[in-house]
């Protein structure tokens, strides 16, 4: 063998022949699909809503804990890195949303073919598009008055 890794492309065939396996894909030689990004999307989604989470959790116990509190919490939030967190935990919030209310179609029996799944998971990332600018539009005009 001129390399290690061809032992790892070595198998048996249920006779016991030996046959050459091709190694698993990986980040170099596989095309990401459509499918694959957006199953990756909804679990740092999740994640994302979670710590996003914490902040709203932080923002509470700093309103419980006194006016000092909350107005460092509130400088941080109205920060430009802090409006940046609180976009993207909108964002997370609205395509977990969506990519969940697609597996709940999904776990129905509805939407299985291939073609279905592509569109519905263009509507899921146009969906959050969506809601994340109406839910900022709607925040900033209430905002300002």
């Amino acid at each position: 063998m001129k390399d290690v890794r061809d032992a790892l492309m070595v198998g048996h065939a249920t006779d016991g022949t030996t046959v050459r396996r091709p190694l698993s894909p990986h980040l170099q030689v596989y095309r990401p699909q459509i499918t694959s990004v957006l199953s990756i999307m909804n679990r740092m989604s999740g994640v994302a809503s979670s710590i996003g989470t914490l902040f709203m959790v932080w923002w509470i116990v700093a309103a419980a804990s006194g006016p000092k509190a909350l107005a460092q919490v509130d400088g941080f939030l109205a920060s430009p890195f802090g409006m940046l967190v609180l976009l993207g935990w909108t964002a997370a919030m609205a395509y977990h949303l969506f990519g969940g209310l697609r597996h709940l179609a999904w776990d129905a029996g509805f939407g299985w073919e291939l073609p279905k799944i592509h569109a519905s998971g263009w509507a899921a990332v146009i969906a959050t598009v969506v809601l994340t600018a109406l839910v900022w539009g709607a925040g900033l005009i209430f905002l300002v008055g």
